[in-house]
């Protein structure tokens, strides 16, 4: 009879023992089917918005092709000025080049009668046709006398008239100078004008592309952000749901052993952390720990945790970030992080523990702090806390390594 009555208190203990150590949840802390209805309207609303702003884009980029079609007509003239530019350079340096002949041939003519000047100097100025017949001394000398003055006056004559032709030619080169120059500067002002037209119309039709640019960006940000809070709200809901559904079983199973067997457990062949991002995981559950924060199911910061959130909230802030870490539950994170043994654990691994020894009677997940110690989210009861490995039952015989 005492034998029956020790057994039975030593049932009841261990029954007491196993709730105590074992995660306690509460039902309301997840996400309600009022909040994700919320949600939900919440997205089509900006849906909403985003279809009447889509039609006002639509609109906007008829005004964008007007823009578009000027700035092109605007480049068009301004390449047109530049070929125009171009062909007035080329005729003001030919008729500057001309010019520049014409004054040569003025200096020649005018050398060429000097030169003729000197030479009537030199054989005297009384050399005349009177003087060649007085002055004479004889019929050959005579003859002599007035070859000269003829081929002289030939000479002069042809130097005058190619002064003249020289001077009228210089005239009508410097005139078309003159005009190719100023149809050169006229040409250059129209480039200048065009050019600034050409600018004017590009930048009127930039700022349009950057107005319309910014109206969709912020459009499309703020659909996604309420897309995401309504996906984020189904998905910590049927989390919840899961977890609940093991942890609930737990409660009333008396299957725990403090370690499972291994039963050819998988995960991941690889890590996806650092030993410093481990450590900054850790740092981080410490501090939520030691800031004494309430448990909360569904729950992932920065004011209240369930124990995935926690671990979840740590890998994050160590720099992990979807789509290489998204918000599991615990059995989940147990298939997905690389299986370590717990007797080669380091601080930021994870510990998970379930009722059945099989993955998915997992029903709490921890941080490995070192030396078998670890950061959790225990229950609404006990909050987050600092305990042994041992202290919830079912541990599973691996760890696993981000």
């Amino acid at each position: 009879m005492r034998s029956k009555r020790a057994r039975l208190i030593a049932l009841s203990t261990s029954l007491l023992l196993l709730i105590a150590h074992s995660p306690a949840y509460s039902k309301t802390p997840k996400p309600t089917l009022a909040q994700i209805e919320a949600a939900k309207k919440a997205e089509a609303e900006k849906k909403k918005i985003a279809n009447i702003t889509a039609a006002k884009l639509s609109k906007a980029n008829l005004t964008l092709k007007q823009l578009t079609a000027v700035s092109n007509a605007a480049r068009a003239k301004y390449e047109a000025a530049k070929r125009e530019l171009a062909i007035a350079t080329k005729e003001a340096e030919s008729a500057a080049a001309a010019y520049s002949a014409a004054v040569s041939e003025v200096k020649a003519a005018h050398d060429s009668i000097g030169r003729l000047a000197t030479n009537a100097y030199i054989m005297g100025g009384g050399f005349t046709d009177l003087n060649s017949v007085l002055h004479s001394d004889g019929p050959q000398d005579l003859m002599d006398r007035l070859s000269t003055l003829d081929t002289l006056g030939n000479q002069n004559t042809q130097a005058l008239f190619r002064f003249k032709a020289a001077e009228e030619a210089a005239v009508k080169a410097k005139k078309a100078a003159d005009s190719a120059k100023a149809a050169q500067e006229v040409a250059t002002e129209k480039v200048e004008e065009t050019k600034i037209e050409a600018d004017a119309a590009r930048n009127a039709q930039q700022r349009e592309v950057d107005k319309l640019q910014k109206i969709q960006d912020k459009v499309l940000k703020e659909l996604n952000a309420a897309r995401k809070t309504r996906v984020t709200l189904e998905q910590q809901r049927q989390l919840a749901l899961l977890e609940e559904a093991n942890a609930s079983i737990a409660t009333t199973t008396n299957v725990y052993t403090k370690v499972w067997p291994d039963a050819g457990f998988k995960g991941r062949s690889t890590s996806r952390s650092t030993p410093e991002m481990r450590a900054v995981a850790v740092a981080f559950a410490k501090k939520q720990v030691l800031a004494r924060k309430p448990y909360v199911w569904g729950d992932e910061g920065p004011n209240t945790f369930d124990c995935s959130g926690l671990v979840y909230a740590a890998y994050r802030a160590a720099g992990l970030g979807w789509p290489n870490w998204d918000r599991l539950n615990s059995s989940l994170y147990f298939s997905y992080t690389k299986h370590v043994p717990l007797s080669q654990l380091e601080p930021g691994d994870l510990l998970f523990y379930s009722y059945k020894g099989t993955v998915n009677t997992i029903h709490h997940i921890t941080i490995y702090a070192g030396n078998g110690m670890m950061w959790e989210a225990n229950s609404k009861d006990k909050g987050l806390l600092f305990s042994n490995i041992y202290s919830v039952k079912g541990l599973m015989p691996y760890g696993g390594r981000v």
